[in-house]
C-alpha cells in the first residue's frame, strides 16, 4: 500500500511537471490548402495567432514574440480570445505582443467571446472603443467588415463571417447563434453596420479572387446547413477559406480519445464532439475550414485553467493552387 500511494504520488507529480512545461512550450502547426483561385506557381502564407487569454510567454512575450519573428508570412491574423474578460480585460500582454511583431504589413483583428466589446455606442454615435484604437496605431487593423487587395499576384478579400453571412437586402440583425454584443439592438449600431454590410455585398457582387472570412467562432456543420436553409436571412458565400479559432482543440485532451469538450452551440452535447472538426483542417459541402487550437486556456471552470496533452500553438496556412496539389 505504502509503494502504490508513493507510485501515485510519483505520477501526480510528474504529470503537474509534464503539464507546466507543455503549457509553456509554443510549437508551429503548418498546413498547405489547395485553392482553384490561386494562380499556379503562387502562394500565400497566413500566421494564425488565437485564444492567447493574456498568457505569459516569457518577459512581455519575448518567447512568443521571438518565435513569431522567426516565420515568413504574408498576413497575420488574430481571431479572438486575445484578453480574458468582457469586462476586466487586460490588453498590456496583447498589446505587448503585438509591439515586438516586426511583420505586421497586413495584420487583422477579430473579437473573440473574452474580448472587450468593440464599439462604444450611444444613440447618436459608434466609436471604435479605445483599446481598439491603440491596437491599430500598434498596425493591427480591426476587421469590421471586408479589406481588398492585392497579395503575390493574387487578389484577397478578408471578411468578417458574422458580417458576411448576413443578407444585405434585408436589415441588419445578429447572427444566429453567437453571443450578442449589449448595443445590438440600438438604433446607431445598426445603422452603422447596415452601410458596412452593404459596402462587404457591393465589394462581393462582382469579386473573383481568393475570398476568406474570419472569424473567432467556427462555423460548425449543423449552422452551416441552418444558414443555407433561411436564403431570407442568410448568404453562405463562395468563402474559399474559413479560419477559426475557440475551440482550443479541446483544451483538456486524453490519449487515444481526443477532446472531451468544445464550447459548440450547434451541437446535442459539448461532451465529446467529432474529433474531426475540433481543430485543424476539414471540408463540408465545399467550405473549406481550418481550426487553430490557440495558445491559452479558458477559466471558465477556474481549476481548470490549462491545457492537457494539447500544447499552445500557432498556425502558419500556406495557401496553394490545385494545380499544384500532386507535386
Amino acid at each position: 500500500m505504502k509503494r502504490f500511494l508513493l507510485f501515485s504520488l510519483l505520477l501526480i507529480f510528474i504529470l503537474i511537471m509534464y503539464v507546466l512545461w507543455d503549457n509553456q512550450r509554443i510549437i508551429v502547426i503548418e498546413q498547405d490548402i489547395y485553392l482553384d483561385k490561386m494562380s499556379a506557381g503562387q502562394e500565400i502564407r497566413i500566421l494564425q495567432i488565437t485564444d492567447f487569454h493574456e498568457k505569459d510567454f516569457g518577459a512581455r512575450q519575448s518567447k512568443l514574440i521571438k518565435r513569431i519573428n522567426q516565420l515568413e508570412y504574408d498576413i497575420i491574423l488574430f481571431t479572438g480570445d486575445m484578453m480574458n474578460s468582457i469586462d476586466h480585460g487586460d490588453t498590456g500582454p496583447f498589446f505587448d505582443l503585438i509591439q515586438g511583431i516586426e511583420n505586421n504589413a497586413n495584420a487583422y483583428f477579430v473579437i473573440g467571446n473574452t474580448d472587450p466589446y468593440p464599439y462604444d455606442v450611444t444613440d447618436d454615435s459608434v466609436e471604435k472603443a479605445p483599446y481598439i484604437k491603440v491596437m491599430e496605431k500598434h498596425g493591427v487593423r480591426f476587421l469590421e467588415s471586408s479589406d481588398q487587395f492585392k497579395l503575390n499576384g493574387q487578389d484577397v478579400v478578408l471578411t468578417d463571417h458574422e458580417l458576411s453571412v448576413l443578407n444585405p437586402d434585408q436589415p441588419f440583425t445578429y447572427v444566429e447563434g453567437k453571443p450578442k454584443m449589449p448595443y445590438e439592438n440600438m438604433q446607431s449600431y445598426k445603422l452603422y453596420k447596415q452601410q458596412q454590410l452593404n459596402e462587404l455585398a457591393e465589394t462581393l457582387r462582382t469579386f473573383e479572387g481568393v475570398l476568406i472570412s474570419v472569424t473567432h467562432y467556427p462555423v460548425a456543420d449543423p449552422q452551416i446547413d441552418y444558414l443555407e436553409e433561411h436564403p431570407d436571412r442568410y448568404v453562405m458565400r463562395n468563402y474559399d477559406l474559413i479560419i477559426a479559432g475557440h475551440y482550443h482543440g479541446g483544451q483538456i485532451r486524453l490519449p487515444f480519445i481526443g477532446a472531451l469538450v468544445v464550447p459548440e452551440a450547434w451541437y446535442p452535447s459539448p461532451l465529446f464532439p467529432p474529433q474531426n472538426r475540433v481543430k485543424g483542417f476539414w471540408e463540408y459541402k465545399g467550405y473549406k475550414q481550418y481550426v487553430s487550437a490557440g495558445l491559452g486556456s479558458s477559466n471558465a471552470v477556474s481549476f481548470l485553467n490549462f491545457r492537457l496533452f494539447n500544447p499552445p500553438e500557432i498556425n502558419l496556412i500556406t495557401l496553394k493552387s490545385t494545380d499544384s496539389e500532386d507535386e
